[in-house]
């Protein structure tokens, strides 16, 4: 996962609303969305190649995501996938802060955000640090909770406009928020240590490329009583809908 918007307590039906770009190499091996076997309590997508997920749901109505931190420096290769780290907090049996940051450096940096209804976490490995999100518009990218960074500010005002001025959140228009391909100027660009073309090319909201750039969409609305709706929208090389889904999740008893 690259980025994340979160619109926490903001909208007077959906108190949790949450837009979300995966960007990976295009050859990595993915399942769509769908329902876990085999107890169908999981909704997420599924990388192939590790087993784990960026994203997903669960029917007791807990939402967990992951984005990497973005520092060459500190990556290893022989380090377990951090897609785990989503599922373990979507189990019934959920993660917690004492696990987190006893076991964090089993895994190159992350931010994960965990949680269910308004208390919701981010945990950033590299300062082994929990932030509870407060009620607002919140931006995670490969950086901080809230960093300032072009891109996640452009598109944090933007949800912002949208939810504010929506009595009824429309899917298609918060996912045209996710397919916003501008790029900051040279000068506003991040410096994390990747050099000035992929800093260049990983600016946008929206990634374009045919070999690594954005591969999914996903956007929660989840409701007053828990009720989810979940749509993801995949994509190619070029930029084009390899498909879409939408499910609603009822929420259960955790």
């Amino acid at each position: 996962m690259c980025i994340l918007f979160i619109a926490l307590n903001q909208h007077p039906e959906y108190p949790l609303i949450v837009c979300a770009n995966r960007d990976e190499f295009h050859h990595r091996p993915t399942e769509p969305a769908h329902l876990w076997q085999p107890d169908n309590e999981l909704l997420a997508g599924k990388d192939l190649e590790a087993g784990g997920t960026w994203l997903g749901i669960n029917k007791a109505g807990a939402f967990s995501a992951l984005t990497n931190l973005r520092d060459p420096m500190r990556q290893k290769s022989n380090m377990r996938s951090r897609g785990e780290l989503v599922i373990k907090a979507l189990q019934q049996k959920p993660l917690t802060m004492s696990w987190l940051r006893e076991h964090s450096d089993n895994y190159n940096p992350f931010n994960l955000i965990f949680g269910h209804g308004d208390e919701l976490y981010c945990f950033n490995s590299a300062v082994n640090e929990f932030t509870r999100l407060t009620s607002g518009f919140h931006s995670i990218s490969n950086g901080a909770l809230d960093d300032i960074w072009p891109k996640m500010a452009r598109g944090t005002l933007a949800l912002e406009k949208l939810i504010t001025e929506s009595t009824q959140p429309d899917i298609d228009e918060l996912i045209t928020i996710m397919r916003d391909e501008t790029r900051a100027d040279d000068l506003e660009l991040p410096q994390t240590g990747i050099g000035v073309e992929w800093e260049r090319l990983l600016s946008s909201i929206f990634i374009r490329h045919e070999e690594y750039g954005t591969r999914s969409t996903s956007i929660i609305l989840q409701d007053k009583r828990g009720k989810s709706r979940f749509a993801e929208v995949r994509y190619d090389g070029k930029g084009r809908n390899l498909g879409r889904q939408v499910f609603t999740v009822e929420p259960t008893q955790p």
